[in-house]
């Protein structure tokens, strides 16, 4: 069950990403522990490869949100390699920020809608090497309502999962 509802939306991801009506669906390579490995083809974009997954905790819990993801995006034919990204469940404050915590490392994202993407690009490797070396995530973000939400990932087979999703990609 968990597996379809990434596979939509990463679809969804993919198909809002292109700005374009794509045909098809993203397809699952390979689960490893806490993390999936994708793939999408993009009639316009080409092919897209990720790695994705859903928190293990999120906070406060009675807040109604939709699924929430992280993904490491790498599209060859755009030039783009491991890009981070989260969807939230709910669209953020306008012009609010949200940190990425992973062991002693905080990375800052601005957001748009329910996404938000390293305010730094550069910052993109730094990041997801912290994720292979660390055990956990932490997420923190402000609702256009005002709610603060914390969303707790595993990292266990971030590793495995970017790695298969950067060699479908070759």
């Amino acid at each position: 069950m968990k597996s379809v509802k990434i596979l939509g939306a990463a679809t969804l991801l993919a198909l809002s990403a292109t700005a374009a009506h794509a045909q098809g669906a993203a397809t699952r390579v390979e689960q490893f522990k806490d993390w999936g490995a994708y793939v999408f083809n993009d009639p316009q974009r080409g092919k897209m490869c990720f790695a994705v997954s859903q928190p293990k905790d999120m906070e406060p819990k009675n807040v109604n949100r939709d699924p929430v993801y992280f993904f490491v995006t790498t599209r060859p034919r755009e030039g783009v390699r491991e890009e981070v990204n989260v969807i939230t469940g709910y669209p953020y404050k306008e012009g609010s920020k949200t940190t990425i915590q992973v062991g002693s490392d905080t990375f800052s994202l601005y957001t748009s809608g329910d996404g938000a993407w390293l305010e730094n690009a550069a910052e993109e490797a730094r990041l997801v090497n912290a994720m292979r070396r660390g055990a956990s995530m932490v997420i923190k973000g402000t609702s256009s309502r005002g709610t603060v939400t914390v969303d707790t990932y595993s990292l266990s087979g971030i590793t495995a999962a970017t790695q298969k999703a950067l060699a479908e990609c070759q």
